[in-house]
């Protein structure tokens, strides 16, 4: 899987859109997750740094 290089947070009440991408622009993840899972996403997911 490619690093995600950048990430679209948008916040809700209860359900957070999330959108990443790579450094080319090409879609990774699109996403909805309610509260309780964005922790557990970001902790997952392979980031680049």
């Amino acid at each position: 899987m490619e690093n995600i290089t950048t990430v679209g947070l948008d916040l809700a009440k209860s359900v957070f859109q999330v959108h990443g991408i790579t450094e080319e622009g090409a879609v990774i993840v699109r996403r909805a997750l309610r509260r309780s899972q964005v922790s557990d996403f970001f902790a997952s997911c392979s980031l680049a740094s």
